[in-house]
């Protein structure tokens, strides 16, 4: 979700965000945003999967409701542990598909840059990095339609992914337009020759399914994915047996708990489609 790499020393290492997205009925966002022993509010401060513990630049949350084309959201430049509003809209807002995000950046703190991004029905968002952004950033904004890059409000590889995505035909064949904007991604760091990786986990909807994905153009550490396995990992997530129901799902980038057993590992170079409790896991095709 940054374009810029954090350099220690000679090895560098990209602040890694962190996030979470629901489809199943109707749920009060509180019970997986901030109920869970280790709640997205609890990894803004504690992350256990990331390059950096603390998540403290800005956040931002996206919900459809049943009769409403375009998502609400939230966003707030704040950390999320230090925003009165968050816990007190989580507890009365209820969606059957939401997501949230926290945010570790280098730079550009600002609204605009908070996940997710929203454009019509859709919602985006996005933990990692484009290595050599900068490089680049022309050439993946050239091969975006112009009424989908007059839109963009932030300056990010994360929002600039989005704008190629929809241009590359979202709304009509997600899992199509997302390996292509991967494709398009990876042609550009070949022709300009960047060694730095692109990783990613991403998660898109429409508010009727939700699709995510993980890439990494390298064998390194790149950003973690996981999804609900069971009941048993949607009650102890929430920590109030019953709360969420079996025909849900939640797709992370890091367990709302300790228990393994609990929680499936989205392999690289994967795509998901979840809608409900029906999870189906395939291959990214380029």
């Amino acid at each position: 979700m940054l374009d810029l790499l954090w350099l220690t020393s000679t090895v560098y290492r990209a602040p890694m965000c962190r996030w979470i997205a629901y489809t199943g009925p109707d749920l009060v966002l509180a019970e997986v945003l901030v109920r869970p022993t280790q709640s997205l509010l609890a990894q803004s401060r504690h992350a256990l999967e990331a390059t950096f513990e603390v998540n403290a630049d800005g956040f931002g949350v996206g919900w459809y409701r049943a009769g409403v084309d375009a998502p609400g959201v939230y966003h707030e430049t704040r950390p999320a542990w230090n925003d009165e509003n968050l816990v007190s809209l989580a507890s009365h807002v209820s969606s059957s598909l939401f997501m949230a995000h926290i945010r570790a950046a280098t730079s550009t703190v600002s609204r605009t840059n908070c996940h997710p991004f929203r454009r019509g029905k859709w919602l985006f968002q996005h933990n990692g990095i484009i290595g050599g952004f900068s490089h680049m950033r022309h050439q993946l904004a050239a091969a975006t339609d112009p009424e989908v890059f007059a839109q963009q409000q932030g300056c990010t590889d994360s929002e600039a992914m989005f704008g190629l995505c929809l241009s590359e035909g979202l709304e009509d064949d997600p899992a199509g337009a997302i390996a292509r904007m991967i494709a398009q991604v990876e042609s550009a760091r070949s022709q300009h020759r960047i060694d730095d990786p692109f990783r990613m986990t991403i998660a898109t909807s429409d508010g009727q399914t939700l699709w995510a994905a993980r890439w990494q153009s390298d064998g390194g550490d790149g950003p973690s994915l996981y999804h609900s396995a069971s009941q048993a990992a949607l009650d102890h997530a929430s920590a109030r047996a019953g709360v969420i129901e079996s025909s849900a799902t939640m797709v992370v980038s890091e367990p709302l708990d300790g228990c393994d057993q609990h929680w499936v590992e989205v392999p690289p170079q994967s795509i998901l489609r979840a809608e409900a409790s029906t999870v189906e896991v395939s291959p990214i095709a380029l």
